[in-house]
């Protein structure tokens, strides 16, 4: 079976119809536009697949997000006016960014009573072409 491999253009992905020879090669495309975090725009005067974050929740001005198709670990971002930061979703514990140590206990608070939310929105958004996959935490 042929994998459909799509060409990465910023957060755009862009894949020529007329490239998939086979009705399993169009079914796999298919699938993904139906079952991925992703969704069909024009651009440039073409049609694009455009890969959505899930906007998990915004807390006193810090915007936290998971992005579909990912690296291990299984993570989730935060962004905000002071700061950009990436935590694992098994311990919060800091991937990426800086943070100063009274936004890093808000964001420990708030990992405390929204951990199920985190791993249910991971497993809800990963494609069926993930590399990392659902958290099995």
């Amino acid at each position: 079976m042929n994998e459909i491999k799509l060409e990465i253009k910023k957060r755009y992905y862009r894949h020529p119809l007329e490239g998939l020879t086979s009705f399993q090669e169009l079914s796999l495309y298919l699938e993904s536009l139906l079952n991925d975090s992703c969704s069909v725009m024009l651009f440039e005067g073409e049609l694009v697949l455009l890969e959505i974050k899930a906007l998990v929740d915004n807390v006193r001005g810090m915007r936290i997000e998971i992005y579909p198709n990912e690296h291990q670990p299984p993570h989730f971002h935060i962004k905000s006016s002071d700061f950009q930061a990436s935590f694992r979703i098994d311990d919060c514990s800091l991937i990426a960014g800086n943070i100063n140590g009274g936004n890093y206990r808000k964001i420990l608070y708030w990992y405390e009573h929204a951990k199920p939310k985190l791993i249910e929105i991971w497993n809800k958004t990963r494609p069926t072409n993930c590399i990392v996959g659902v958290y099995q935490g």
